[in-house]
C-alpha cells in the first residue's frame, strides 16, 4: 500500500480522535515535538526500523521523542502504531497531523531567513504584512543564515520570496554569462 495513504489515514484517525476528546492542541504539540525529533536525530527513523529492537524499547523511544510529558491519547496512538507495525510511517504521520491541525485552525507557517539577527519590531511588522494577505494565524519563525549575504528570504506555506543579496548576485552572474555566450 502507498506509504502516503497509510500515513494520512493514521494522521486523520488521530486528528479525529483528538478532536473528539478535545485534546487536539496537546496532541499537536506532541506531534510537532515528534516531527522535530526526527529532524534533529537523523538516526531515529533507522532505529525505529530496526527489527532487533524490542517493541517496548521502541515505545519508550517514541514516547520520549514526543516530549517530557505526553497525553494519554498520544500513548494510545503510539501503542496502536506499534501493534500494527507502522512505526516506519511515524515521521510522515506526524507531518500529516500537523497539516490537518493547521488547516483546521487556519494556521499558516512562515519562516524569515536573514543574514544577521533582526529586532522583534521588524519581525512583528513583517508578520502584520503577511496577515494582510493571509487570514488566520501565522506560526512564524526566524533564522539567521550569513550565506545569503544580505536581504532576506521569506517562506509562507508554499510561497517563497527571495530578496537575498546572494540570489541577486547569482542572477546578475547568469545574465552576464548568457549575454557573453550570445556575443561569442
Amino acid at each position: 500500500m502507498n506509504s502516503g495513504m497509510v500515513s494520512m489515514r493514521y494522521a486523520r484517525a488521530l486528528f479525529n480522535y483528538a478532536l473528539k476528546n478535545k485534546v487536539e492542541d496537546a496532541v499537536y504539540a506532541e506531534m510537532k515535538t515528534l516531527s522535530e525529533s526526527f529532524v534533529k536525530q537523523r538516526n531515529l527513523r533507522a532505529t525505529l526500523d530496526n527489527p532487533v529492537l524490542r517493541t517496548k524499547d521502541k515505545f519508550e523511544l517514541i514516547k520520549a521523542a514526543g516530549g517530557n510529558t505526553v497525553s494519554q491519547e498520544y500513548i494510545r496512538f503510539i501503542e496502536l502504531v506499534l501493534h500494527q507495525k507502522r512505526e516506519k510511517h511515524l515521521q510522515t504521520i506526524s507531518l500529516g497531523y500537523l497539516d490537518l491541525y493547521r488547516n483546521y485552525k487556519n494556521i499558516s507557517v512562515g519562516k524569515l531567513i536573514t543574514a544577521c539577527p533582526i529586532d522583534q519590531a521588524t519581525v512583528d511588522k513583517i508578520k502584520q504584512l503577511v496577515l494582510l494577505k493571509k487570514t488566520g494565524v501565522v506560526d512564524f519563525v526566524t533564522e539567521v543564515d550569513p550565506t545569503i549575504e544580505g536581504g532576506f528570504v521569506l517562506y509562507i506555506d508554499t510561497y517563497r520570496l527571495d530578496a537575498s543579496v546572494a540570489s541577486q548576485l547569482k542572477r546578475i552572474k547568469n545574465q552576464l554569462l548568457s549575454r557573453n555566450k550570445k556575443v561569442a
